[in-house]
C-alpha cells in the first residue's frame, strides 16, 4: 500500500469544501506519527495540519492517580479529553477554525493554555494518537485508521525506540491499557481502514 493509496481513500470520504478530520490510531510505534508526517508532506491539494494526542495528556497527578503501573489509569486518565474535544470541535467542519494546539507543556508538565491558532477553512486535520476510537471522540472523524501491530511487535519496537529494559513496568502498564481499549472500543472495526504494519516497509490493508 502506498502513501497515494492512503490519500486517494481519505479524499473519496472527507468534505472537499470545509475542514475534515482524520484520525491515526494505533498501540504505540505502531507507526502513527510516521504515517502523519508522511500524509502532511504527501498531501498538496488543501491545507494540512497535525495534531499529537501526546500534546493533549493530562498532567501526571491524574495520568498516575490510580496507580503508576495502572493500566486502567492509562486507559482512563492519560489523555484530557476535554481538552481534546473542544480542539476538535474548533476544527470541525462546523466549527470557526480557533483552536487550541495542546493543553500540557511537556517540558514544566503542567497544565497548558497556549495562544489559539487559525486553521484554514479547507483544512486537513489529522490527529495522530492513541485511544482515538474510543466512544468519546470516535464521532468526530470524518476518516480514521488503525495501525495493527501484534502486541509483541510493539514492545519490542518501544524497547528499541525508547531505549527501556524489556522488564520495566511502564511496558506492562502500556500494553494493557491497549488491551483494554482494543476490547472496549474495538477500533478495528470502527476505523475507516485497518492498516497491517507488522512490516513498516510493506504496510498492507486489512479486508
Amino acid at each position: 500500500m502506498s502513501l497515494d493509496d492512503v490519500v486517494s481513500r481519505i479524499h473519496a470520504a472527507v468534505p472537499a469544501q470545509t475542514r475534515a478530520l482524520v484520525a491515526i490510531d494505533g498501540v504505540g510505534a505502531s507507526g502513527k506519527t510516521t504515517l502523519a508526517t508522511a500524509l502532511a508532506r504527501h498531501i498538496t491539494t488543501r491545507p494540512v495540519l497535525v495534531l499529537h494526542v501526546d500534546d493533549f495528556f493530562n498532567v501526571a497527578a491524574v495520568r498516575h492517580a490510580r496507580g503508576r503501573t495502572s493500566a486502567e489509569g492509562f486507559w482512563l486518565d492519560a489523555i484530557n479529553t476535554s481538552a481534546l474535544r473542544s480542539a476538535l470541535d474548533h476544527l470541525s467542519a462546523e466549527g470557526e477554525g480557533l483552536y487550541r494546539a495542546a493543553s500540557i507543556d511537556h517540558r514544566s508538565g503542567r497544565s497548558w493554555d497556549p495562544p489559539r491558532q487559525a486553521a484554514a477553512p479547507r483544512a486537513l486535520v489529522l490527529v495522530e494518537g492513541v485511544f482515538l476510537h474510543r466512544d468519546e471522540l470516535v464521532d468526530y472523524w470524518d476518516f480514521s485508521v488503525w495501525l495493527d501491530v501484534a502486541p509483541d511487535e510493539a514492545a519490542r519496537r518501544m524497547v528499541q525506540r525508547d531505549g527501556l529494559d524489556p522488564d520495566d513496568p511502564r511496558l506492562e502498564r502500556y500494553e494493557g491499557a491497549q488491551r483494554l481499549y482494543v476490547e472496549r472500543a474495538r477500533p478495528r472495526e470502527r476505523a475507516s481502514v485497518v492498516i497491517d504494519m507488522t512490516k513498516p516497509s510493506a504496510p498492507r490493508v486489512v479486508a
